[in-house]
């Protein structure tokens, strides 16, 4: 584990030049130091890091980010905040040379501007790196244009006027990537629908289960685990999808459950609660009205 915490530290591994700006730094990446398969594999950095992506030699190389390999003639867009461990496996013993840009934020940078409350509320923060953005031409290029702003900015004399400008140029390049992944959620129908569809069977097979007794109800971060995507990135996925978040389905395969068990079987109200997971049958009575608008009593009632 790597850990930097300043641009400093990070220019000075990667033998770049000293940073212009203590807080804020855009290098080329064939200018960084080339990842090698000998040093350390695993990240942490202390400030934002905003980086495009293509591989010179993909032809001789197979990488894998998090769970998934990944084809690096394609512009790929990763984000990672402060404290977020970035890892990456190399499948042969040989550099790899990349092309791109990487740009680094420290979060002083941000403070006392609007962006320093506002940024996180971009989810792809915290996404995991196997979640990247790919990048067509056009839009790597508008995105590679906001980033050369950023750096022709802070590069020249430094007045009133620079954080403002760079902020305005930082949040156009956020909002352009919160645009790039709606249409991903959208285009790459074959990857996604196959996180669906075993999302579906995941729910299926979890309620469909008499351990559901001893273990609960499942919950949006043991979902996300068992898929190997991060909370945030299924959640909104599901959302472009279907248009429910990950705990709206969680629910909705709860209440179709629950109404089977209504509707076919004598048990108590109490009964079919413990059977789901709850531990209180009034929880459950007051999520089963909040959804259907008629308590479980009623439902069954209006069934028979």
């Amino acid at each position: 584990m790597k850990r930097f915490k300043s641009i400093r530290e990070f220019h000075e591994f990667r033998q770049l030049p000293k940073p212009e700006h203590p807080l804020i730094s855009v290098a080329k990446v064939e200018s960084v130091m080339q990842l090698r398969s000998d040093e350390p594999m695993n990240w942490v950095y202390d400030f934002y890091c905003i980086a495009i992506k293509r591989s010179v030699n993909a032809k001789n190389i197979k990488l894998k980010y998090g769970q998934q390999h990944y084809d690096f003639n394609e512009g790929i867009m990763s984000f990672v905040s402060p404290n977020q461990v970035l890892s990456l496996s190399l499948y042969k013993d040989e550099e790899i040379k990349q092309s791109g840009w990487v740009l680094a934020i420290h979060p002083d940078f941000l403070w006392n501007t609007p962006l320093a409350k506002t940024i996180k509320r971009y989810d792809f923060w915290a996404y995991s790196v196997n979640e990247a953005l790919f990048l067509s031409e056009k839009e790597e290029k508008t995105i590679i244009g906001i980033i050369e702003n950023i750096q022709q900015e802070y590069q020249s004399i430094i007045d009133n006027f620079s954080q403002g400008i760079i902020i305005a140029h930082l949040e156009t390049l956020l909002n352009y990537a919160d645009r790039f992944y709606h249409r991903q959620f959208l285009t790459r129908k074959k990857a996604n629908h196959q996180i669906l569809d075993r999302f579906e069977k995941l729910l299926s097979d979890y309620f469909n289960n008499d351990d559901i007794i001893h273990k609960g109800l499942p919950t949006v971060q043991y979902v996300s685990d068992k898929l190997n995507v991060s909370v945030c990135y299924l959640s909104r996925l599901l959302k472009t999808l279907t248009g429910q978040t990950t705990q709206q389905h969680i629910h909705g395969e709860l209440i179709e459950k629950a109404k089977e068990k209504l509707s076919t079987t004598e048990l108590s109200v109490s009964e079919i609660a413990y059977e789901l997971g709850f531990e209180h049958s009034q929880s459950f009575s007051k999520l089963f009205k909040t959804k259907t608008k008629l308590s479980p009593l009623e439902f069954r009632q209006s069934f028979n």
